[in-house]
């Protein structure tokens, strides 16, 4: 490693140096990360008008968008591993292409069967995009820079919902019909199309590693290593390998916790125009900038929580507080519709996208604590696909309380309770200090 120099040596220009990193990888990873948002729950939009066309039900309806889930689990660890073999930019590169293409097929969809299979195939494509951001993150930041970050990437799920709810609301206003095919049809298109040549981009936008950045000088790579080797060397032993982690009973509490929030989140995502829908609106574009009021909220609850988080050095109470925020909106928006207040759903919608939505970028700093090499790119895509089954359960279960009850009220208290379980695991079991919790390994 070349020799540092004395210039890089104040805060001021190490402050420099990583904004520059930042400025070069996060606003194009947050991008694909926004574009495969559109991609995954414009669904939610579709199925405003797809199920009359297509005489599906609640619950066919419920099991396709939960379906890309499984897909999702059975892939994300071993997309993971192999971004640790061949690299962010071809890892990237793969898993866009495939959902774009995937993302277009739905729009020919006329079986309950061909629905599942889509999605299966969506998730099974999309799987280790979350968790290889997460990793990649920390092939160039620190800790203590990574938090603000993780949470510009992360908030591209509440951004991409911001811009894409009224873009969705008007592609299927006005393109109902065009050339003999179907709004929903259309919205499928359209939105998957980017994802294809955003892929085709990633594989030459993208650096791997700083001993790879041609942008930085010499005098900035080096620097950028030191300040990560000597945070490893801080955190001193951490599980280094996969089955280890598999062993540590953190890995298994952060899999509930994460899919504890998960269930809310996974609700907003699939149900909130459906929601909005049941509150008295029925033109779509106004539905689609309602759901935009809405995420905006689930956006700023992002960036703020993880600004606040990075500034305190904290993260337990930075999750647990925002998922408790997040689970309070959910029970709002259960006894406004209840009420019959559509302003009651509206702003519990709101609360309830800035809280469940804030705690997640903040959850990922905790796991960076314990893991390291390997057992962090493996783990980290456990924690999140295993937790991500919520996105699976979740809307099937709002769905079949739906069809059983006629309201949604019943169904959004007791996805509001699985999200509070969140808040008691992550204050029972997870230490306030970088835990020392190891398992027995051979080197």
């Amino acid at each position: 490693m070349a020799e540092l120099s004395t210039t890089t040596t104040t805060s001021a220009e190490r402050d420099r140096i990583f904004r520059r990193v930042v400025l070069q990888i996060v606003p194009f990873i947050t991008l694909v990360y926004v574009i495969a948002w559109v991609d995954r729950v414009n669904v939610g939009f579709a199925k405003l008008t797809m199920l009359e066309d297509l005489h599906w039900s609640e619950a066919v309806y419920g099991a396709g968008a939960g379906i890309f889930f499984l897909g999702y689990f059975l892939f994300e660890v071993p997309s993971n591993l192999l971004l640790e073999k061949i690299g962010a930019p071809k890892t990237i590169m793969r898993i866009a292409l495939g959902w774009g293409v995937v993302s277009i097929l739905m729009a020919w969809v006329s079986a309950p069967w061909h629905f599942y299979v889509l999605r299966f195939l969506q998730g099974a494509f999309e799987a280790g995009l979350h968790p290889g951001i997460i990793v990649y993150l920390t092939y160039w930041l620190p800790t203590h820079r990574r938090g603000k970050a993780v949470a510009i990437c992360m908030s591209a799920s509440p951004l991409a919902l911001l811009i894409g709810s009224p873009i969705a609301g008007y592609i299927m206003k006005y393109t109902d019909g065009l050339l003999g095919h179907a709004d929903w049809q259309w919205l499928f298109v359209i939105e998957g199309a980017p994802s294809i040549l955003l892929g085709a981009l990633a594989y030459f936008l993208l650096t791997d590693r700083p001993r790879n950045a041609t942008w930085l000088t010499d005098d900035e790579r080096a620097h950028v290593e030191h300040e990560l080797q000597a945070e490893a060397a801080e955190l001193g032993g951490r599980e280094h390998s996969l089955r280890g982690a598999l062993r540590l009973r953190s890995t298994w509490v952060l899999i509930l916790t994460l899919f504890c929030i998960i269930c809310g989140n996974a609700t907003l995502s699939f149900y909130g125009p459906s929601l909005v829908a049941a509150a008295g609106f029925d033109d779509l574009a106004t539905i689609g900038w309602i759901m935009s009021a809405v995420f905006a909220f689930g956006w700023l609850g992002m960036i703020v929580n993880g600004w606040w988080s990075d500034r305190r050095h904290e993260a337990r109470w930075h999750t647990a507080c925002a998922a408790a925020v997040g689970a309070s909106g959910l029970v709002l928006v259960a006894l406004a519709q209840h009420a019959g207040s559509t302003v009651g759903v509206i702003a519990g919608l709101a609360i309830a996208a800035a809280g469940t939505m804030g705690s997640i970028p903040v959850f990922w700093s905790i796991p960076t604590r314990f893991l390291s090499g390997t057992a962090l790119a493996g783990g980290v895509a456990l924690i999140n696909s295993c937790a991500n089954l919520a996105g699976y359960f979740s809307p099937q279960f709002l769905g079949a309380m739906k069809s059983a009850s006629d309201s949604y009220s019943l169904g959004l208290v007791i996805i509001a309770c699985v999200e509070l379980v969140a808040v008691v695991l992550i204050f029972t079991f997870i230490s306030k200090e970088p835990t020392t919790e190891r398992t027995d390994r051979t080197p």
